[in-house]
């Protein structure tokens, strides 16, 4: 068995404070020690807002338009995917 943190993301008609996590009871000293390790961690990350975080997505997008091959498109003699060109004989 692993020692993997487990979200508690089913609805409780209980009104009670619990952890987000959750570690096995079978779970070795040191397997809980990385998992709150881990924990520390992912608290300690910068959160950016979400509005803010599309602000700056589409101010970078803006800035950088004109060197985007998706919005520009790419020279047929710099495209290693072109068409290959067919003989026929007449």
């Amino acid at each position: 068995m692993t020692c993997q943190p487990t979200a508690h993301n089913q609805p409780t008609h209980e009104f009670r404070l619990s952890l987000p996590y959750t570690v096995p009871g079978s779970c070795s000293a040191a397997a809980i020690k990385k998992v709150v390790q881990q924990l520390q961690l992912e608290a300690r990350l910068n959160h950016v807002k979400l509005s803010q975080a599309a602000t700056d997505l589409k101010q970078f997008s803006l800035q950088n338009a004109q060197h985007d091959p998706l919005l520009t498109g790419i020279s047929s003699s710099t495209n290693p995917f072109r068409p290959q060109k067919v003989c026929s004989f007449l």
